[in-house]
């Protein structure tokens, strides 16, 4: 497995091993020996979430502001363009976002910690999005950061019009979200 900083060294891309040939491919999405030793991800999953969403939906910026949880992204259909965004006050990254390419095709996988707002933009026809949180979803919770906040900047390189749900429709402002101190 491979590991990849981004801008944001709390923020990790990982490239699992691939073996390939005529009959397919096998890859492990999840060792904790190896995340610990190589990624230095120590992190305790308690569930894991699948979604399949169309073509320019976009879900986000999620986070919950108490129960934080890590989540651990891939992609298994399709193709997306995966965000998270830095909500942790104390932070230099302080609303800094990364953004990567995650796919089918790619097998990449992000690791985005506890104290970033998460989210994604369906880049192919359809995609099928799987990810580990390290916390159970706790609706009561469940805060949204607007996916379009000009003071973050996120560049989603959208073709046509986003599909968003009513509650990422009416996301908070970071200025005036709950964040993380």
């Amino acid at each position: 497995m491979k590991i990849i900083e981004t801008e944001i060294p709390d923020v990790l891309v990982i490239e699992p091993c691939v073996f390939e040939d005529e009959r397919g491919f096998f890859l492990e999405s999840f060792n904790e020996r190896a995340f610990q030793e190589k990624a230095n991800i120590s992190a305790r999953f308690v569930q894991d979430n699948h979604s399949r969403s169309a073509k320019n939906v976009l879900r986000g910026l999620h986070y919950q502001i108490q129960q934080p949880q890590g989540k651990l992204v891939r992609v298994s259909l399709g193709e997306i363009f995966d965000v998270a965004v830095d909500i942790r006050r104390s932070s230099k990254y302080f609303g800094q976002w990364v953004g990567v390419k995650l796919s089918a095709q790619n097998k990449h996988q992000i690791w985005v910690p506890p104290g970033f707002a998460h989210g994604f933009l369906v880049l192919s026809e359809y995609a099928e999005v799987l990810y580990k949180t390290t916390n159970y979803y706790a609706p009561q919770y469940e805060r949204c950061i607007l996916w379009n906040d000009q003071d973050i900047g996120i560049a989603w390189n959208l073709e046509d019009q986003a599909i968003l749900s009513g509650k990422d429709q009416a996301g908070n402002l970071l200025k005036n979200a709950e964040v993380y101190a």
